[in-house]
């Protein structure tokens, strides 16, 4: 991979940390970090062998050795720092998800086309072995009709007083965190959706702990969708065809194993998908980033801008839906 293109990282958390491992495995050149705490850049950046660590994120964007701005503050953020990256000129790769609205993320898209910036979300799973492999079977026909998609994402997360995750001021709650994944996996096998039922757990501020959703596909498909903060759940995922189902393995959404089968010999194993793991697998969004870059393009075909504020809209919709059945 050519390392001709700077990585700036804006934030220094835990998922700036893996993403900093990965970009170091896939060959990619980080050449800068930002944070609120200088202090704590610097660390980033001892810790990461960046050789520029800057306290403030004005300065990180202002670096002219920075092509590109990973994005990954807490979803609340997203927006500010995006547009005062897309202000500088930098191409940007945004955490998921994206924003917090479906507004905020068209608004976000439509300040990239204005400047012509390249803007991506960080949706990571999509440009996995494990998804790529999958994509290949559907596309060649081995599923048939995909008609089903059922995905579960639960974990059981650090609740206490003070987390981010119930902080509904920093985008806390486990759709926007967890659930983001399941729908993303939905959208992109099933297409467009059409109609949404939905109900959840939400506390007296608002953010909820756990969910349920049901989507409707305009093309005719169903996903059946669960996702929760406070409990452990099988996190598996399957993608059913009118020939053949794709069991994907937990965790569904990493660089996981699959099972193919045919409809007409549910027992038997038509394909065993069994990645090669390297790093936790998300230098390969750190490549498409450079791939389409490289090329010219502003938005990347595996994972489109109008289909990220699609998936926010759906999103929207559900919060507003949990929070109506309180």
């Amino acid at each position: 991979m050519s390392t001709s293109l700077g990585w700036g990282i804006l934030g220094a958390g835990g998922i700036a940390g893996a993403f900093a491992q990965d970009l170091a495995t896939g060959g990619h050149r980080a050449a800068a970090v930002g944070s609120r705490n200088g202090e704590r850049a610097r660390a980033f950046a001892a810790k990461h062998g960046i050789p520029a660590a800057h306290e403030g994120y004005e300065a990180l964007v202002a670096d002219p050795s920075v092509d590109i701005i990973y994005v990954a503050t807490p979803h609340s953020h997203h927006l500010e720092h995006a547009l005062a990256a897309i202000e500088a000129g930098k191409h940007l790769l945004i955490e998921k998800a994206f924003t917090t609205t479906g507004d905020d993320a068209q608004r976000l898209v439509d300040a990239a086309r204005a400047k012509g910036v390249f803007v991506m979300e960080a949706m990571w799973t999509r440009f996995l072995p494990t998804m790529v492999a999958a994509r290949e079977r559907v596309a060649a026909g081995d599923l048939g009709e995909v008609v089903s998609v059922v995905a579960d994402h639960s974990q059981m997360l650090d609740l206490s007083p003070g987390s981010r995750l119930i902080e509904p001021s920093l985008g806390g709650g486990a759709l926007l965190d967890l659930g983001v994944y399941c729908v993303s996996l939905a959208h992109a096998f099933l297409g467009p959706v059409a109609r949404i039922r939905a109900a959840g757990v939400v506390d007296d501020a608002g953010v909820d702990h756990r969910g349920a959703a049901i989507l409707e596909h305009a093309r005719g498909g169903i996903s059946s969708l669960t996702f929760s903060m406070e409990t452990l759940g099988s996190n598996r995922a399957t993608i059913a065809g009118t020939e053949g189902v794709i069991e994907l393995d937990p965790s569904f959404y990493a660089w996981t194993a699959y099972a193919r089968r045919h409809a007409s010999d549910r027992d038997a194993v038509a394909e065993a998908f069994a990645p090669q793991l390297e790093g936790r697998g998300m230098q390969f969004q750190a490549a498409e980033v450079e791939r389409c870059i490289t090329a010219g393009q502003l938005e990347s075909p595996t994972m489109p801008l109008d289909e990220t504020v699609a998936i926010m809209r759906v999103m929207d919709e559900v919060t507003a839906q949990m929070r109506a059945a309180r």
